[in-house]
């Protein structure tokens, strides 16, 4: 099936997404407010200790066999449902609530005692260094008993302070998100190195009582300075009491084993949300991630004087990417990570993944997520509304893709994790604002002309999707010939004689 993208069709979404959001209302939050499906034109203001926990070496559990098979996979989202029903245990009893799980990442808050004086933000941090710690002593506890999964390592991120909660998400997936500092430094925190432990941001040291650092991403609480929040903290469960509830849970409540089927493409068509273990996908396909670049430090800038604006940009940009994604290339998002879009794609049949064709139909759709975004930016920008500094980073991988759902009936989450995903998520991270990077296994099962658009360094900046038809239908890429073909038809007469012709990069210049 060709995909194509198209200016007008984009157009009138973004127009429809700016009227969705063409008054805005910021409100303070306060204990009686839900952070359920909040409204698109609505943000709230909210005081909280954030926090992040990643497990360190999921490469390692994907790892545990020499070729990405089934058993990988399956060991590795059992430990992952494990833990997920360990950690929603530990949130539940010590009055925290979650805001994201994705994968290997825990994000959370602590919103309560409510107030503005110094002691309630005190207060905060020390329940989240205590909830931290939990989290660390149960995940050792709780971890998969069978012999060839390692012992996974936790490291935690936490910051304070003020963040705006929107609707993170769209049909079938919403949830509450935090933009603002307090999220995205403890995030970077967690991620921000190879250290198990507590980290804390020099705003969250000092909030507390303790010193400032010279580099908090390599410096750790110590055990001392646990304690002392522990004792702060009071939090009224322990890791021993977590453990046991979580246990019987288990044998009440059993896992059961992870079966994967596949899906026949396009994978627009998959119904996430009646997925469970028993009933999992599994194939070849693309995994994407598309990331707004500078976008913390936008906030930073807006979040004070221009908080409307925030929400406008954040709903206008996500909103586009995931029509350009799902409608015109029949890719199934998977979730949104924060400011960050993650698919897959995939094209073949019910038994096969045409490899070629879904990497060339990827590298199409990687132009138009940014075409998608730079039209967004000249419409936002045309309503006076500043989007400078604002970028796109586009990374994707090719291999065996999970697609699942963790948990319990009733609280699921989705997931899909492979080797992929974390390929095509570190291609991402290495670009700067305007570049597109292909990972190592779809460069090599893509077509002569993708090689040749990405070259050596498998990278390309400011790939739009005219740049991409345009340089692979003309090295005879057959499915970027037929999008072309499909754009022709589709257009009005008029506009079918313009054309661009990108020259494609050569290999090894």
């Amino acid at each position: 099936m060709a995909h194509t993208w198209s200016r007008d069709r984009a157009g009138a979404h973004i127009d429809s997404k700016l009227e969705d959001v063409r008054t805005v209302t910021v409100v303070d939050y306060s204990r009686e407010m839900s952070l359920d499906n909040i409204p698109a034109n609505k943000a709230y203001r909210v005081k909280a200790a954030h926090l992040y926990a990643d497990i360190l070496n999921l490469g390692d559990m994907l790892g545990i066999t020499k070729v990405e098979g089934v058993r990988c996979h399956k060991l590795t989202l059992r430990f992952l449902n494990q833990h997920f029903r360990a950690a929603r245990r530990v949130l539940a009893r010590t009055d925290a609530r979650r805001v994201d799980f994705h994968n290997q990442r825990l994000h959370a808050i602590v919103a309560k005692p409510y107030g503005d004086e110094d002691e309630d933000e005190a207060d905060r941090i020390h329940h989240a260094v205590a909830i931290g710690q939990l989290l660390i002593d149960v995940l050792a506890e709780t971890g998969d008993d069978h012999e060839e999964v390692p012992d996974a390592a936790m490291r935690v991120g936490i910051d304070s302070g003020e963040a705006l909660a929107v609707n993170n998400g769209r049909r079938g997936g919403r949830e509450s998100l935090f933009l603002g500092d307090p999220a995205n430094h403890a995030a970077k925190l967690a991620s921000g190195g190879a250290a198990p432990g507590v980290y804390l941001t020099n705003n969250a040291r000092q909030a507390i009582g303790l010193a400032k650092v010279a580099y908090p991403k390599v410096t750790a609480l110590t055990p001392a300075e646990i304690k002392t929040s522990q004792a702060e903290a009071a939090l009224g469960v322990t890791k021993d009491e977590i453990v046991k509830e979580w246990r019987e849970d288990l044998k009440n409540n059993p896992i059961g084993i992870f079966e994967f089927s596949r899906h026949t493409p396009p994978l627009r068509t998959l119904d996430i949300t009646a997925l469970t273990p028993g009933n999992s996908r599994r194939q070849e396909a693309v995994s994407m991630h598309a990331d707004l670049d500078g976008f913390t430090a936008y906030v930073g800038r807006h979040v004070d004087d221009k908080p409307e604006d925030v929400v406008k940009v954040f709903h206008v940009i996500r909103a586009e990417l995931d029509r350009a994604f799902t409608s015109d290339f029949d890719g199934r998002r998977i979730r949104f990570i924060g400011d960050c879009l993650h698919g897959l794609l995939c094209e073949g049949t019910a038994q096969t993944t045409d490899e070629g064709a879904t990497v060339s139909t990827a590298t199409l759709c990687a132009g138009a997520l940014r075409s998608s975004f730079e039209l967004s930016l000249e419409k936002l920008k045309e309503k006076g509304i500043d989007v400078a500094g604002l970028g796109l980073q586009i990374g994707f991988e090719l291999g065996p893709m999970t697609v699942t759902r963790l948990g319990m009936q009733g609280d699921r989450v989705r997931c899909s994790v492979s080797r992929g995903v974390l390929a095509a998520e570190a291609r991402q991270l290495d670009c700067k604002d305007n570049e597109t990077a292909i990972g190592d296994a779809a460069y090599d099962a893509g077509t002569t002309p993708v090689q040749d658009l990405f070259g050596d360094a498998k990278k390309v900046a400011n790939l739009d999707y005219n740049a991409a038809v345009e340089a692979l239908s003309a090295s005879d890429d057959e499915t970027a010939k037929a999008s072309k073909r499909a754009a022709f038809v589709a257009a009005p007469a008029a506009a079918r004689s313009a054309s661009v012709v990108v020259k494609p990069h050569a290999r090894g210049a």
